[in-house]
């Protein structure tokens, strides 16, 4: 879809967020979006990380808040009028002061986002005269094909939990438990520059390794162990994503014939991708791989996915028949960023 306004510059639009909204939906002069989402918000304002909505005509750029973020707003997001909510005036109401002072007709909602009640509310603040259609998650749309900035901010944080990774090994011992390596570990993260965790890091050992979202706890590390370690920092709002998994002394053959055949997999789909591939092909070849292997069925999830604001994006590398089935130019991994996940072997 080509923007009514704007320069190309080396094939990046030279927009910002939320022009490159109002052109991705061709938003009209009786046209609006309202965004409640928190990280759409943030993508759309290019920094506001408080509480309220973000409403974007084709004339407006307006966040919707309380007195308690007006400040915040003004500071993080300069582009933006900021509106403060009142006792007897909500978010709803101001909203719909905003559309009918523009005459908006149709104003598009993430229905995906908020509840029925939710939904309910702000429909009947905004009256009979201005219809509700779904904003079709527009923005995590636009989210998929990362600008420069938001592609360094990316690097850093995957540099970060590399760095923590190497710093991490050497303090790998017999007798530490799951939950004193994942303290660790977190303030490694955070020493480094992390501004915060992507997500909670999971430390799974032994037997727990077979579980996808183990909860680090007392197990103690033993010899012999494979430990798997699912961490990411986040950086400037932005979020990376690994995994390792370790042998803690000698690993067992059928062990590391597992480590293996993951590595291998993982390798061959890293040299295919390419922009324009489908993400179904992506999975298929490690799919094919890991099944051949002996490991049929123990492969139950997809590929993987891509990141930034939130942890999980897209496009995601799943089986076919799954939405969003192409990788983009600017979806392929850094190295120092890859996941090593492994497969689930009960016990």
């Amino acid at each position: 879809m080509c923007p009514r306004k704007g320069r190309i510059l080396k094939g990046v639009i030279n927009l910002n967020a939320a022009e490159r909204l109002i052109n991705y939906l061709r938003l009209g002069p009786k046209t609006a979006a309202a965004v409640h989402d928190p990280s759409n918000m943030f993508y759309l304002t290019e920094g506001y990380t408080g509480e309220g909505l973000v409403y974007i005509s084709e004339t407006s750029r307006v966040i919707i808040t309380d007195f308690r973020y007006t400040e915040q707003a003004e500071r993080q997001a300069a582009g933006f009028r900021v509106e403060m909510t009142e006792t007897g005036r909500n978010h709803n109401q101001v909203l719909a002061e905003l559309a009918r002072a523009e005459g908006i007709t149709e104003l598009r909602a993430e229905t995906n986002y908020l509840s029925v009640d939710a939904f309910e509310a702000m429909r009947g603040a905004l009256g009979e005269e201005i219809s509700c259609v779904p904003l079709d998650k527009a923005p995590q749309q636009l989210r998929q094909v990362k600008t420069p900035a938001e592609i360094v901010a990316i690097r850093k944080a995957c540099d970060i939990t590399s760095e923590a990774f190497d710093a991490i090994l050497p303090k790998i011992q017999p007798g530490m438990t799951e939950k004193e390596l994942q303290i660790e570990l977190d303030f490694t993260m955070l020493r480094l520059g992390a501004d915060e965790f992507a997500f909670d890091t999971i430390i799974a050992s032994g037997e727990n390794g077979s579980l996808c979202h183990a909860i680090p706890g007392s197990r103690t590390l033993k010899n012999g162990d494979m430990i798997t370690m699912d961490f990411g920092a986040k950086v400037g709002g932005y979020c990376s994503d690994m995994t390792r998994t370790v042998a803690l002394g000698q690993p067992s053959d059928e062990m590391r014939k597992v480590y293996d055949t993951v590595l291998r997999a993982q390798t061959m789909c890293e040299d295919a991708l390419m922009a324009g591939k489908k993400c179904s092909e992506i999975d298929k070849l490690a799919r094919d791989y890991i099944d051949a292997r002996g490991y049929a069925g123990r492969f139950g999830h997809g590929l993987g996915h891509s990141v930034g604001i939130d942890i999980h994006e897209d496009p995601r590398r799943y089986p076919e028949g799954r939405d969003r089935d192409h990788c983009g130019a600017r979806d392929l991994p850094a190295r120092r960023g890859r996941r090593q996940d492994r497969e689930h072997l009960p016990g």
